[in-house]
């Protein structure tokens, strides 16, 4: 690599670096959300809604589509995601 295209890719990271710190405090505003969701819920099964899922799956490919995102992209993002919550919301579910 040119030491030209070395500082760009130097430069690109580091503005990559900048998003990955938006997105850690994003995930920690939606992570205490989830917490007061989970706090709601009175039963273990509560937990996966696969209706809401699929809205919100649907949602994301439209608006990737608008943004002109590859929604294959965001798809994966958002499964990774909602199925990180599952599993957290399952480890933290106490019963009543």
């Amino acid at each position: 690599m040119s030491p030209l295209k070395r500082k760009q890719l130097n430069k690109i990271r580091l503005e990559l670096d900048k998003v990955d710190n938006s997105l850690i405090k994003i995930i920690k505003k939606r992570s205490n959300l989830v917490k007061k969701v989970l706090a709601l819920k009175e039963k273990k099964s509560q937990i996966v809604d696969k209706k809401r899922i699929n809205i919100i799956l649907k949602n994301i490919k439209k608006k990737s589509l608008r943004n002109n995102i590859d929604p294959k992209v965001t798809r994966k993002i958002w499964i990774n995601m909602i199925s990180a919550y599952i599993d957290y919301e399952r480890r933290n579910f106490k019963k009543k």
